[in-house]
């Protein structure tokens, strides 16, 4: 992202927080990253580095007992926390910041149709801004957004699209099951879409065909979309810029080719080192994300990166730039950065 191209969403030292019966669990801590306008961001980190619940937080739905304790979340220059007002939430979510969930298989109600769980998201968000529905008739209005709904299963490659509203999710399969999430995101014609892990339960074949379909859709629709995973094979792929996750904290972020080709975080490295494609004998990270519930004083990833110096054990590195537009949370990068 550039200077001249504004975030479309700004997420700025975002640090959450869970109150449990052990203590105070520290989930998010300083998460940064900017989305540009019409661009796809990864958001890529080992399991229980925080990603989903950096999208609970950007969409205010966080649990009970967790709260946000520093930090903002900005669409269109407009912070998004105190989401809890009815009226605030109803105008986001689903018209403005769409959202495809993880497990296609969960996400569908199995005792209602298809076309009914959808035409019930148009129902309560309307079809977007550009909606000119609201105003007619209650059977009118039904009758355009099923109409906007066929032409959505039909964007999203489903087939026979006029006969999947009167089906039930069972039958459909996996694949066809995350093509109707994503046309459920795209209903109400939101500026930006949150997609968490959604090609995880699904084989390698219908993977691509998501992703495909995923990039081809938001160049079409001019949509914006934040993309979580754990995989980086899926963001070089996807995504024009990634952000990289540990511990509830970004260790890096810029470009995709530039961090995939010249990663500068050792927790970056060694994640790359562990895909298939790049690594010619594979090797795991040893030990295991630290619990947010004690995490280990200075830089979180101390204790397993094979690169630490001693001032990576005493503070917490800040996220500086570097090189081709990179920012680095890393002791060792910045004091090899000096001249």
């Amino acid at each position: 992202m550039t200077a001249s191209a504004p975030a479309l969403l700004d997420v700025r030292n975002l640090s959450v927080a869970v109150d449990t019966d052990e203590g105070v669990a520290s989930i998010l801590d300083g998460v940064n990253f900017q989305l540009a306008p019409g661009s796809i961001h990864g958001v890529v980190g080992e399991s229980g580095c925080g990603k989903s619940t950096l999208i609970k937080a950007i969409l205010g739905l966080l649990p009970a007992r967790s709260r946000a304790t520093e930090g903002s979340v900005a669409l269109n220059g407009k912070p998004l926390f105190g989401l809890e007002q009815a009226s605030t939430a109803h105008s986001v979510r689903g018209r403005q910041i769409g959202f495809i969930p993880q497990d296609p298989f969960l996400a569908l109600n199995p005792v209602f149709r298809v076309g009914d769980q959808l035409l019930e998201a148009m129902w309560w968000h309307g079809a977007g801004s550009d909606d000119t529905n609201r105003e007619k008739p209650r059977a009118q209005r039904r009758r355009a957004y099923s109409e906007r709904i066929v032409e959505l299963l039909r964007a999203v490659q489903l087939p026979d699209p006029e006969l999947a509203l009167a089906r039930y999710p069972h039958q459909f399969s996996g694949g066809q099951r995350q093509r109707l999430l994503i046309a459920a995101a795209l209903a109400c014609a939101p500026q930006v879409v949150l997609a968490d892990e959604p090609t995880t339960a699904l084989d390698v074949t219908t993977q691509l065909q998501i992703l495909k379909l995923l990039r081809q859709l938001t160049r079409e629709r001019g949509v914006s979309m934040m993309f979580v995973t754990h995989d980086f094979g899926v963001v070089a792929q996807l995504c024009d810029t990634v952000t990289v996750m540990y511990a509830g904290q970004t260790v890096e972020t810029g470009p995709v080719a530039t961090v995939m080709e010249q990663p500068s975080h050792p927790y970056t490295r060694m994640l790359l080192a562990c895909h298939p494609e790049r690594s010619v004998e594979l090797k795991g990270i040893p030990g295991a994300v630290p619990s947010p519930l004690r995490p280990p004083a200075g830089c979180r990833f101390n204790p397993r990166c094979p690169e630490v110096i001693p001032d990576c054990e005493s503070g917490r590195p800040k996220l500086l730039p570097a090189s081709a537009g990179r920012h680095v949370a890393c002791f060792r990068c910045h004091a090899e950065a000096v001249p």
